[in-house]
């Protein structure tokens, strides 16, 4: 699907879009917004496109923002993709979730106290690496601890 490029001009929805992509509850509606801007060559949209390819907590969002900075013709580099935390202190943040519940507790109920407590933690470990790995890294935390 080619993307047509509009230059020197911001969409109507400029504000909105701009919101969107820094929503740390949603990487979909980041990933939505950065394509959305990607189709406007502005300085405005290469800075947020910047910020995204070296900020963002979601590898799909940093992908997408340098291909966008590709298109616009500019130098830059697609960071590695984090392999441990990809958000600083998560770890510790699963294990507090996990302590606050009962020792029975279940994964879907880990994971609606985990949105609930830290929706910027769950989002990214969902976006990044899904919840069969958040499943996972529960089910370690569980036998022990």
């Amino acid at each position: 699907m080619s993307k047509k490029i509009i230059k020197d001009e911001l969409p109507e929805n400029y504000e909105e879009l701009k919101k969107a992509v820094n929503r740390t509850a949603s990487w979909r509606a980041r990933l939505d917004a950065v394509e959305e801007l990607g189709r406007y060559n502005t300085s405005q949209v290469i800075d947020i496109m910047n910020t995204r390819l070296a900020n963002d907590p979601v590898y799909k969002i940093q992908e997408e923002a340098y291909r966008i900075l590709i298109d616009f013709g500019k130098d830059v580099q697609l960071p590695a993709r984090k392999k441990f935390e990809i958000v600083k202190g998560a770890n510790k943040v699963f294990l507090r979730v996990k302590k606050s519940l009962p020792k029975d507790h279940t994964f879907e109920e880990f994971a609606t106290k985990l949105k609930r407590m830290r929706i910027d933690v769950y989002d990214a470990y969902e976006g990044e690496r899904g919840l069969e790995w958040l499943e996972n890294e529960w089910t370690n935390i569980v036998t022990n601890k």
